[in-house]
């Protein structure tokens, strides 16, 4: 299975594929495993201007991340799946965040400074922004139902995917598919 992801991967590099002119067949063929759930847009449309709050309580919007591919996961410290898949956000972000690509969570509703702390020690993660949307205006504002829900954002801001549910986003297949988003336009 490895091989037939490395081998899409490598096909998704090839053609130059951006989110903006993807072909989505291309996209849905790097869906294995828990992938399998991301529904990817056919028409990629702007995402919510509604503000966040970072670490110190200054108000952040997804314009701060224009120019990046951008892997929103929309979270809380009560939620099991969300406390199952962290880890694999962070082995992500480690492994592929930088100037091209940012994991951004954000912990949605009552989710005090301290228990997010406690959360992110309690599982070992140090390497994840710790955002957090108090009153639930941003995940509102982009139809976030359950938790976890996590969204692909493109370089322009446009939401290009979303994945209701915990996933492996360390897997081969959330790698080749977050590749194939970050390639640049031939």
């Amino acid at each position: 299975m490895r091989i037939l992801s490395t081998a899409a991967l490598y096909t998704a590099l090839a053609l130059g594929a951006n989110a903006a002119v993807a072909d989505m067949a291309m996209l849905e063929a790097l869906k294995d495993g828990d992938m399998v759930k991301l529904s990817l847009a056919s028409d990629p449309a702007p995402t919510s201007l509604e503000p966040f709050m970072d670490e110190t309580g200054a108000e952040m919007t997804f314009a701060d991340f224009q120019g990046k591919v951008v892997l929103v996961n929309f979270w809380a410290t009560w939620c099991a799946p969300c406390r199952e898949e962290m880890p694999s956000l962070a082995e992500l972000q480690t492994e592929l965040g930088g100037d091209d690509f940012q994991v951004v969570t954000i912990a949605t509703g009552r989710n005090p400074p301290s228990a997010v702390d406690r959360f992110m020690d309690e599982i070992g993660v140090d390497t994840l922004p710790r955002y957090t949307d108090p009153r639930q205006a941003l995940a509102r504002s982009m139809g976030v139902m359950g938790l976890p829900v996590t969204v692909i954002l493109d370089r322009d801001g446009n939401e290009v995917g979303r994945l209701m549910g915990g996933a492996e986003w360390n897997s081969e297949s959330a790698k080749a598919i977050l590749a194939a988003v970050m390639a640049p336009a031939n």
